[in-house]
């Protein structure tokens, strides 16, 4: 049997992040059964095995587990909970404890993300230039 992501991932992470990731895990996969992966030094989460155009990315810092959505930039973000990324299309959502993790926010922003994937994924070369395709 081989190792799931998530376990590789935790035994990389400081030990007192792990039940915020578990948790923060749990909320994703609820939502839709994803695919998972190591990539980029992030617990990475795939519809249908694209790494590609991934949805979101679990990290780990000294403070925070956060949860980077691929083209967050384009998602509705009502409550205001996202922090800008260093692209156009990152955004976060930070976590401290496994209590922080609201779930609500999180199933409708990975809902949000796979309702858009197709539009990203069509239209993805055309947004990092700058335009808008119409939707």
């Amino acid at each position: 049997m081989t190792e799931s992501a998530l376990s590789t991932f935790l035994a990389a992470v400081r030990p007192d992040a792990a039940a915020t990731v578990i948790a923060v895990d749990q909320a994703v996969q609820r939502v839709a059964q994803l695919d998972t992966a190591i990539k980029w030094g992030k617990l990475t989460y795939a519809a249908n095995g694209d790494f590609h155009h991934w949805i979101c990315a679990t990290s780990v810092s000294k403070r925070l587990v956060s949860l980077t959505f691929h083209f967050g930039g384009l998602l509705p973000d009502p409550p205001a909970a996202f922090r800008e990324g260093s692209s156009t299309f990152l955004r976060m959502l930070d976590f401290t404890t496994p209590d922080s993790v609201d779930t609500e926010v999180l199933a409708r922003t990975v809902s949000a993300a796979l309702a858009g994937l197709d539009y990203f994924t069509a239209n993805w070369k055309a947004i990092s230039a700058g335009e808008r395709p119409p939707r």
